[in-house]
């Protein structure tokens, strides 16, 4: 769970730098092209996670690492523009395996500098920090001394809460980058709508305390207060009993999450750890015996691709809210 942790994060924000593309020179360039261009949002500048580009056209080879990423280009119908992809934590969704399955998958974790030049890529898309480890050779200022523009997932830089509209933002600048407009603001709409559904439905509840459980074992690690995550949580029908922990994602202690009394545990489900091992970790761990949701064996369950700042999260609201609510979210 490395690739998540608040110091890859800080690695991964660079200076801002500059784009200069190549383009025909001022006076050569047909007018109609300039109109075209100008048209179509071109040229469009945007700072990301501290990295300041300016695009004169959309992106042609674009390699994407970590899932939630590649499912914002894939549900935005931009697969033709990958060229490579890298890092599942678990199965696309259904809907995108056809498209997904004619990318090239070209490490099945991170690739390597090497890799990634390899695809001749104009646009590299990370999903977490660590997808541009400089120590690794994929920083973000080696690979603009190659010539290849980047952009993190804004959940890798956030300093802030995450909330639903960093997600619009992220899919519309997406858009906005590769000149599909039109389709992130659909995809907008429809998220609004159905947030908005999934909210009527809970107006009414009392919020269930929830502790989440990613993986560890000396200490638990959990969802922070600064992720979508936490949102996601709060959107359910839950409180996050660590939402004041200062980061995305971090450790908390066994006396801690003891202490808060959860009333349900929403495990993260990704990796070679089961979530059935998961559960029999909390349900043996004798520290444990008093804490609500143990006692009362109340779990909830969630892909870790639900759970980031990706194209699934208005859905995992609602799959979140039927576990934590199921007679209201039925009815």
């Amino acid at each position: 769970m490395s690739r998540r942790t608040p110091a890859l994060i800080a690695a991964a924000v660079l200076l801002p730098l500059a784009l200069t593309a190549c383009s025909t020179p001022k006076g050569d360039e047909p007018t109609g092209n300039k109109a075209a261009a100008k048209s179509d949002g071109f040229p469009y500048t945007v700072t990301n996670c501290g990295v300041t580009t300016t695009f004169k056209a959309p992106p042609k080879r674009v390699v994407t690492m970590n899932q939630h990423v590649t499912e914002i280009m894939l549900e935005l119908g931009l697969t033709k523009s990958l060229v490579g992809t890298a890092y599942l934590d678990d199965k696309v969704l259904p809907k995108y395996e056809k498209d997904y399955a004619s990318v090239p998958v070209i490490a099945k974790e991170y690739p390597s500098y090497e890799q990634v030049l390899a695809t001749n890529p104009d646009f590299v898309y990370g999903g977490y920090a660590s997808a541009f480890a400089a120590g690794d050779g994929r920083g973000r200022e080696a690979l603009k001394k190659s010539g290849i523009e980047t952009r993190l997932n804004t959940e890798g830089c956030a300093k802030a809460d995450t909330p639903m509209e960093t997600l619009y933002e992220e899919v519309r600048e997406v858009g906005r980058t590769f000149g599909v407009t039109d389709r992130a603001e659909a995809w907008i709409k429809q998220a609004e709508a159905d947030n908005a559904a999934t909210a009527e439905k809970l107006k009414d509840l009392k919020a269930l305390p929830v502790f989440v459980y990613d993986s560890g074992d000396k200490t638990a690690f959990t969802a922070g207060g600064k992720g979508i995550g936490n949102e996601l949580i709060k959107r359910a029908g839950g409180t996050n009993v660590f939402a004041d922990l200062d980061k995305s994602f971090g450790d908390a202690s066994w006396e801690n999450v003891v202490a808060r009394k959860p009333e349900a545990i929403v495990i993260y489900d990704y990796g070679s750890t089961t979530v059935e091992q998961k559960k029999k970790r909390l349900l043996s761990d004798p520290a444990l015996a008093d804490v609500p949701a143990i006692k009362n064996k109340r779990f909830a369950v969630m892909p870790l691709s639900d759970a980031v700042l990706g194209v699934r999260v208005p859905a995992a609201v609602e799959k979140l809210a039927a576990q934590l609510h199921p007679a209201a979210t039925t009815s």
